[in-house]
């Protein structure tokens, strides 16, 4: 059961990475968009942001999404979400997401999952109900994050690393851990990983044109084959053994862009005291559990906004009322309260500022 759960886990990066190597042109009948005409703007930013959802995540996938549109609404920069679905979950992805087209701008493309033709069988006997859809997206790049992400920023503020990369590299990532002693890949890993402590790969920007020169999948594939019996964290795993033996081809992302509940249970050990967090990552359920109630609140308050409303008196201020319960107070991460909100306070609270001094 285990290396079946792995092989499924698997095939989800496969789904996204296949997706976006493939040069075969995307049939606009394997995807539904949009009902709602959407005229880009050419001249502003156009960011590209890719998930994959199985099983019980489309709900949380939602709320990812509308964390997005909502640290977006005061930018005009044009926002393309790519999103591998199972077929059981695209309806009610397009019905939600077209409610939401008619309150702010953005276009989608929600796209089923299918299975290879090459070693059709196999793959199915291995994969089932999650599996390989060889599209192509004319991109040049895009941000890959887990569905159980939540922006506390603007894309534009990770999305400026991609500006970062050196000739080598086309990949950014964060470290999966900031202190060697609590550390899970130099403790206990029984495979290469990248660096000294490994990488986390549930945000991961990626350069679609370099990585289709480099053909980074062919070279991910045979990684899985030999590994698949010492792989813990599926997906992740494979991403640290292949930056082992590829490490100029990453950046290294700082903390604040995949904050995690390991970052502060026991001690603070990311420096998030002058850019606050930037990306919340509810890894391991901590979105839907008590454990670290921090992690639960913000979930929670972004679920509960509503979309186009005031963000500051419909977010924020319930986000801070939200995080001063003593119940979260009382909490290791529950001691960074302020580094939570502090982006959503600076850009929303200026933005009321200015709406009650022209009224």
């Amino acid at each position: 059961m285990r290396i079946r759960f792995i092989s499924i886990v698997f095939i989800l990066l496969i789904i996204c990475f296949c997706v976006v190597f493939n040069r075969n042109v995307l049939n606009i009948n394997t995807s539904l968009t949009s009902n709602i005409r959407y005229k880009i703007d050419w001249s502003r930013p156009c960011y590209n942001i890719a998930l994959v959802v199985c099983g019980h995540r489309l709900w949380e996938s939602l709320v990812m999404i509308k964390s997005v549109l909502l640290f977006n609404k005061y930018d005009k920069s044009n926002l393309h979400f790519w999103i591998f679905s199972e077929d059981k979950l695209i309806t009610e992805f397009v019905e939600r997401l077209n409610d939401w087209r008619n309150l702010v701008h953005f276009k989608f493309d929600v796209l089923p999952l299918t299975f290879p033709k090459n070693n059709k069988d196999e793959w199915q006997s291995l994969f089932k109900p999650c599996s390989s859809q060889r599209l192509f997206l004319p991109v040049d790049s895009v941000l890959y994050v887990d569905t159980d992400v939540i922006f506390l920023s603007p894309i534009s503020d990770i999305w400026k690393y991609f500006g970062r990369f050196n000739a080598s590299q086309f990949a950014a990532l964060t470290s999966e851990h900031e202190d060697e002693n609590m550390g899970w890949y130099n403790r206990f890993a029984r495979h290469p990983y990248y660096g000294r402590m490994g990488v986390n790969s549930g945000v991961m920007l990626m350069n679609l044109t370099r990585m289709r020169i480099h053909n980074w999948v062919s070279h991910i594939v045979p990684i899985y084959n030999e590994y698949k019996l010492r792989i813990t964290w599926g997906d992740q795993d494979i991403i640290n053994v292949f930056f082992y033996y590829s490490p100029d081809t990453l950046l290294l992302l700082p903390c604040q862009y995949n904050y995690r509940p390991d970052h502060c249970m026991y001690i603070s050990v990311c420096n998030v005291s002058v850019e606050g967090i930037k990306v919340m990552h509810g890894n391991r359920g901590y979105f839907h559990s008590n454990k670290q109630p921090l992690f639960k609140a913000v979930y929670e308050t972004v679920e509960s906004y509503k979309i186009d409303s005031n963000p500051y008196l419909n977010f924020v201020i319930p986000l801070k009322a939200s995080l001063n319960d003593k119940v979260i107070k009382e909490t290791k991460c529950g001691l960074l309260t302020e580094e939570t909100f502090h982006n959503a306070n600076k850009i929303f609270g200026r933005y009321q500022s200015l709406t009650y001094s022209r009224n």
